[in-house]
């Protein structure tokens, strides 16, 4: 299992690399390089700051998240975990979906917590990072429409605000009926997971076969877990301001990332293009990479016309999400690490 997971992230990456290959190469390498070299340092550095801030406000959510379930954890160490969530997202295949199971793994060891504990902590946290996106993001495309006449003359920029628009209805929706039939999801996943976990560990090398009521334990476990976590209104609330916070870190981030490079564009264009492309996110490489950029750049450029062109966008985007993606990736990445001799030694 274990080569399984190092062959597909291997394969991803190699997917990434070529996908990068083609943005360098439609936004022209040359022109790219020069833009780049000549961004303005401390506006880099400046990028890399409000990233920390995002960074800072998501782990804070999760210790709010991890306080509402009972697992006391200090703010500085729920930064490090988070972290480390970021990495396993950015490494893994399809964004959150792919590294949960690891971030589960990574709070249950650091903040003595059960694995399913866990499990419902970050599922909640990336739950609730995903509601206050769509928010922001209809009120800068409408704040948006209103400064420009661009939008309504792209297809492309029509077609993400119909994306916004649909995912405003579809995941509330989603959410509420999920909500209201927990109990019948709860029943079906003990139904469908039981055989499925006992077979897989039936294949294992020394791993005991958990039995069918264990199982359901656990599973009940984690429905409760995520129960309590929404019936806590002071909770919500304050994970949600927290994420919004976060979301609108990484909005100012790419605005200042323009600026580096002396272009600058409208803070009602970042707040509607970046949830947009976290939706890349959910694509087969490692973190979203390549694929986020790819959106960004092409939503840019279709939002600014030939004022700011598809080079320049991608340059912009590269000083933004050369931030957004590594400075996690490096900072988790020195998590697991230590965390790996530790459990070593």
């Amino acid at each position: 299992m274990a080569n399984e997971r190092l062959r597909t992230t291997v394969l991803g990456f190699a997917l990434t690399f070529a996908v990068f290959a083609a943005l360098f190469y439609f936004a022209g390498t040359d022109r790219l390089v020069s833009q780049l070299q000549m961004a303005e340092t401390s506006l880099v550095v400046a990028v890399v700051g409000i990233t920390l801030l995002w960074l800072s406000a998501w782990s804070l959510s999760l210790k709010v998240v991890l306080d509402v379930l009972g697992v006391d954890v200090s703010a500085v160490k729920t930064f490090f975990i988070f972290a480390g969530a970021m990495f396993s997202n950015n490494i893994t295949p399809f964004g959150q979906a792919g590294g949960e199971p690891v971030t589960a793994l990574l709070i249950s060891r650091t903040a003595d917590a059960e694995y399913e504990t866990g499990l419902a902590a970050i599922a909640s946290v990336d739950t609730l990072n995903f509601v206050p996106s769509i928010t922001i993001a209809l009120f800068g495309a409408g704040y948006f429409v209103t400064e420009t006449t661009l939008v309504a003359s792209d297809s492309r920029i029509e077609m993400a605000v119909i994306a916004i628009v649909a995912l405003a209805v579809a995941v509330p929706g989603i959410l509420y009926l999920g909500w209201q039939n927990r109990y019948e999801i709860e029943r079906r996943a003990i139904r469908r997971l039981t055989p499925t976990i006992r077979w897989v560990t039936e294949k294992l090398p020394r791993v005991s076969v958990p039995t069918a009521e264990s199982i359901e334990g656990r599973v009940n476990r984690f429905f409760r877990a995520i129960e309590r976590v929404a019936t806590n209104r002071r909770g919500l609330a304050l994970a949600l301001g927290l994420s919004a916070l976060g979301w609108f870190c990484q909005m100012v981030a790419l605005w200042v990332a323009f600026q580096a490079i002396g272009v600058p564009i409208k803070l009602s264009l970042a707040m509607f293009v970046v949830p947009i492309g976290a939706i890349a996110g959910v694509t087969p490489l490692p973190g979203g990479a390549g694929g986020i950029e790819w959106v960004l750049a092409t939503l840019l450029a279709a939002a600014t016309g030939p004022a700011i062109g598809f080079a320049t966008a991608t340059a912009a985007v590269i000083v933004y999400r050369g931030a957004v993606y590594w400075v996690p990736t490096l900072l988790g990445g020195a998590v697991m690490g230590v965390l790996s001799v530790r459990g070593r030694a």
